[in-house]
């Protein structure tokens, strides 16, 4: 299916369709620290299981991957408490905006699922519960999926997000008080912030996400991340509740699992093929990166190529 098409060609042809969307959406501006980026720069990738990749844009450049460190966070806490983690967070859409806490209330401070923030405080407690240090377990597991030792947190965007975090500390103390997180939210709070704060490139990301493609496993490296029960089970997540309260839309437009962070970065799974990931600043009002929903669109139009 993929032999005829020249990949390099179509995101080249995408680079050129997206540039009536410039301008369009805000920047995260309510995080200090993101709003520090050029509004209008972008980048897209995509990296095949076979080795074989392309990109185009800024894609040296590396940027905030912040709810997209989500998924890796839900995988470590997967491996940790397997069946028992699903007591603590549920597996339904929301609804709502991802940082929303109306739903905690009448349901007993279990969030809906793990990639709106009160789900994600709840993978990250669980990550923090089970390891000593958890600064280093995330960071080493990251480096290990995209094979790039150089993955860092940025520290100033770490702080920035701490400084504002007023919103996720009252979702942490809230679900304390039903007994559903186990560590102390101040710690909590800092962790979850710096694994938001993760910088990678569009190439870094696709590598990242590569084992959800191939039912659990690295392809460079083989090493088995999870069985591929829990990789369709990840993947069937990110179609329901990836892209918050816009992944409807998502789904109709594009048809790939795929996890979207107010950094600007989207990226995507096509089970069996490749990963695909687009980064530019500027969101919409749902958080998702205005420009990246409509490469994404354009990528799965133009290769025929979606889950569906």
């Amino acid at each position: 299916m993929t032999n005829s098409l020249d990949f390099q060609k179509i995101l080249d042809e995408i680079e050129q369709e997206i540039k009536p969307f410039y301008g369009k959406g805000e920047v995260a501006n309510y995080i200090p620290e993101l709003a520090n980026v050029d509004p209008d720069d972008f980048s897209m990738s995509v990296h095949f299981l076979n080795g074989q990749h392309h990109s185009v844009g800024s894609f040296e450049k590396t940027f905030s991957i912040q709810s997209i460190s989500k998924v890796f966070l839900l995988v470590m806490a997967m491996k940790m408490e397997k069946s028992q983690l699903w007591k603590r967070v549920g597996k339904e859409p929301s609804g709502n905006r991802f940082n929303s806490l109306v739903q905690l209330e009448g349901e007993f401070g279990i969030p809906r699922n793990p990639f709106i923030n009160a789900g994600a405080l709840i993978t990250t407690d669980s990550v923090v519960h089970n390891s000593d240090n958890a600064y280093q377990l995330i960071l080493d597991f990251v480096r290990r999926l995209t094979g790039n030792e150089k993955v860092g947190y940025n520290l100033d965007v770490a702080n920035s997000e701490i400084e504002v975090s007023d919103r996720n500390m009252a979702l942490a103390y809230f679900m304390r008080s039903f007994g559903n997180i186990k560590s102390d939210p101040q710690d909590l709070i800092d962790i979850y912030s710096h694994h938001c704060s993760l910088e990678l490139t569009t190439l870094d990301l696709c590598k990242s996400f590569l084992f959800l493609a191939n039912n659990g496993a690295v392809p460079e490296t083989k090493e088995k991340i999870i069985s591929s029960t829990d990789t369709k089970r990840i993947n069937s997540l990110m179609i329901t509740s990836g892209l918050y309260d816009n992944v409807g839309e998502f789904a109709y437009k594009v048809g790939l699992p795929a996890k979207s962070g107010v950094g600007g970065g989207i990226v995507a799974v096509m089970p069996g093929l490749f990963s695909v990931s687009v980064w530019s600043p500027r969101l919409n009002s749902h958080g998702n990166s205005v420009i990246g929903l409509k490469a994404l669109e354009l990528f799965t139009d133009k290769t025929g190529i979606s889950i569906f």
